[in-house]
């Protein structure tokens, strides 16, 4: 261990994944973790923005007539090949830099190349970023890298490892076992640049498995840096044409309020009376579909095949969670 390393991380941190609202989604994957170590601090709940009060109460009105509540930051992974060209390398800092300036947190894995320069864009931003381990706590690899993983935890972030310090390990083995993690606590993981044989592929995979969004950018069919996103992409991941789509997917309730202003929702006719009323509620503020068929008096069978039609139609697009929007 180095001098720079051994004065910073004088003592890890051990929880179990339930222990940590930021970590608890992690209990839902295959394989969870029994413990993680870490270095820095954990993310916290931060303020989101809501349309009604809780009628559990404990939320309080902002300034514009909006409600504050608090959330599990929004987490964005951004993983990719450790021998990235420069296009790879712009489009993970540019992507690391606006999730991290919105508030997202940036998970990677502290590697070479597309790690190391999503890590970098999101302490540029003054956000947060986690990096975790395929090795034991106190081993920082590679050791070129141990500065940066103090910035990060100066910086508010954390170092995390599922491997105790002076755990025996395998490196291919637990590098490759280490990326479930990275996906588990991801709400979007976006692959920039990798091979076709790249380890960034078992984290999309992994992400894949787990129900999280994956984007590949996609690339030049002669280069081998792209074959992996194109890979990807043809097995059902979704291109990355820019930055504010994976940004939209990870804030959909940004698009939202940005739909909702440019509507009026009067103007608005579907087909028949019932997509009229739907697409009208849309564009009026609702996007959850519980409280639109509560609100509207509408049968689950009634509001599920319109809202199939819609979609087809191309009138409004699903964000998850049976959340909608006018497209």
């Amino acid at each position: 261990m180095s001098i720079l390393f051994s004065q910073l991380f004088v003592k890890n941190n051990e929880i179990r994944p339930l222990e940590h609202e930021f970590t608890e989604v992690l209990t839902s994957i295959a394989v969870v973790p029994k413990l993680l170590y870490f270095y820095g601090k954990l993310p916290e709940k931060r303020e989101k923005m809501v349309d009604e009060v809780d009628k559990m109460g404990g939320q309080k009105r902002v300034f514009g007539g909006g409600l504050k509540d608090q959330a599990r930051p929004k987490t964005i992974a951004i993983v990719g090949t450790r021998r990235p060209t420069k296009y790879g390398e712009e489009v993970a800092y540019k992507l690391a830099f606006e999730a991290a300036k919105r508030g997202a947190v940036v998970v990677s894995g502290l590697a070479f190349g597309i790690d190391s320069v999503a890590h970098r864009g999101a302490l540029d931003a003054g956000g947060v970023t986690v990096a975790v381990l395929g090795t034991p706590i106190d081993y920082i690899y590679p050791r070129q890298h141990e500065r940066l993983a103090k910035e990060i935890v100066e910086r508010g972030g954390c170092v995390m490892s599922e491997l105790d310090r002076g755990a025996d390990f395998h490196f291919r083995g637990c590098f490759l076992q280490r990326n479930r993690i990275i996906a588990g606590l991801a709400d979007v993981v976006v692959i920039p640049e990798a091979a076709e044989r790249s380890g960034s592929l078992n984290t999309a995979a992994h992400a894949l498995e787990q129900g999280r969004e994956v984007f590949a950018v996609p690339g030049d069919i002669r280069r081998p840096l792209s074959m992996g996103c194109n890979r990807l992409i043809a097995q059902g991941a979704r291109p990355c044409l820019g930055v504010e789509e994976v940004m939209d997917e990870l804030f959909p309730e940004v698009r939202v309020k940005k739909a909702r202003q440019k509507m009026n929702p009067e103007k608005i006719y579907g087909d028949d009376e019932t997509e009229t009323v739907l697409l009208r509620a849309i564009a009026g503020g609702m996007s959850d579909g519980e409280e639109m068929m509560e609100r509207l008096k509408v049968s689950a069978g009634v509001f599920n095949r319109t809202m199939t039609m819609l979609e087809l139609k191309g009138r409004v697009r699903a964000l998850g969670g049976n959340m909608w929007m006018i497209k």
